[in-house]
């Protein structure tokens, strides 16, 4: 892991890069010890607070702001942006609440906002929002950096790396210098990756926006997101969003994710690889085709990803010969669990077709794994896969 400089005990920017990045995720956005007191403080749970007289302090309403979400977006800064001075985080009730929040608080009837072709199936939902409101959106795939040819005029850049559910990379610093260069804002989803894997305010995005429902907090029983940036200006637009469409979490959310901030780097530590084994394991069976997984050195994005990411998540992508041969293998797993999400602690999966959403084949699986034992994860998934393959 790289090391980086994470808060002090009261989660203000450290100014030495002393400690890594599991000392920093137990320690991050943790107040200031007091005698008596819990080190995480319980949730708030507040809809309003005291105010007399005029109006002054940091709580007023609870739309507004809360004590729990103060520690938590303390904690997302260090971690996304750690030893920054000035970088600000904004939590909201859902990764897509994230991004709406960005897109929409940036762009105006008129503008031009670039969004991947390939990315996350709700994207195309933003777009339809976007273009009812007089955006004009361009779309071009991750691979390949191929959004630069779509940069010109444009307001936003919306990079997503590796990209769901084709895990494709492109080179941020790259698109990030040619955007800024044609005065656009670069955003930045970063689920896949959490920022252990990657931190793209260092790569000189603007904006690094994720869904912590899935690896950041891993343990998939709530909905997160949030949204860093440096600027004051662009955080100040994002939170009044979030003002506006009460896109807010619950104090009891926000606490549980806090809490899961103290075992990312072990969860994703296995959960990396155990997807990297999953990977070599998928390359060597005939059957299966187009495993895509950033570090696997063979893997076409893996030259790219080597350059900006520390770590390559948990995702693995492969295609079946068909639907039914996808089928027949996800119900013979037995330590995978068919669902629709990623990055957490038990590995799931799911044949995406499904959906309806993904410009992928029938047979394509979209695969992550969790903190399983690897042996007896890959062990799983061949078994599986001969029971597929057998036509049982």
């Amino acid at each position: 892991m790289n090391e980086h400089t994470p808060g002090g005990p009261a989660g203000t920017p450290a100014t030495a890069d002393r400690y890594g990045d599991g000392t920093r995720a137990v320690r991050a956005g943790l107040p200031e010890p007091a005698k008596n007191e819990p080190p995480l403080p319980g949730p708030v749970f507040a809809a309003h607070f005291h105010l007399p007289g005029e109006v002054s302090g940091p709580y007023t309403y609870g739309r507004d702001t809360n004590p729990t979400w103060t520690l938590l977006e303390r904690a997302v800064g260090e971690l996304e942006a750690p030893g920054a001075e000035g970088a600000e985080t904004v939590v909201f009730a859902s990764g897509m609440a994230a991004v709406s929040a960005v897109l929409l608080s940036q762009a105006r009837a008129g503008d031009t906002v670039v969004l991947p072709s390939d990315g996350y199936q709700a994207l195309p939902l933003v777009r339809e929002q976007l273009e009812a409101y007089g955006v004009h959106v361009r779309t071009a795939p991750t691979g390949g950096d191929a959004q630069l040819a779509a940069l010109e005029g444009a307001r936003l850049l919306w990079i997503e790396t590796p990209s769901n559910p084709g895990l494709d990379v492109c080179d941020v610093r790259r698109l990030v210098a040619a955007a800024h260069a044609a005065g656009a804002l670069v955003a930045v989803d970063n689920t896949l990756a959490t920022p252990l894997g990657q931190r793209p305010l260092e790569l000189g995005a603007d904006f690094s926006v994720a869904s912590g429902t899935k690896g950041l907090t891993g343990h998939g029983d709530l909905l997160l997101g949030y949204v860093v940036c440096r600027d004051p200006d662009l955080a100040a637009s994002v939170r009044r969003w979030r003002k506006i469409v009460g896109a807010i979490p619950g104090p009891m959310e926000a606490w549980l994710a806090h809490r899961s901030l103290a075992t990312l780097q072990l969860r994703t530590g296995r959960q990396w690889g155990n997807a990297l084994a999953v990977a070599e394991a998928l390359a060597d069976r005939p059957e299966v085709t187009g495993v895509r997984y950033p570090g696997l050195p063979a893997d076409p994005s893996h030259k790219t990803a080597v350059r900006q990411m520390s770590g390559f998540g948990s995702v693995v992508s492969f295609t079946l010969p068909d639907r039914a041969h996808a089928e027949r293998f996800m119900a013979a797993l037995h330590l995978v669990e068919d669902a629709t999400s990623f990055g957490g602690v038990r590995s799931t999966a799911e044949r995406r077709g499904r959906w309806g959403g993904d410009d992928v084949p029938e047979g394509f699986i979209r695969f992550s794994a969790g903190a399983e034992d690897t042996e007896d994860l890959v062990a799983d998934v061949l078994r599986a896969l001969d029971t597929a393959a057998s036509g049982a």
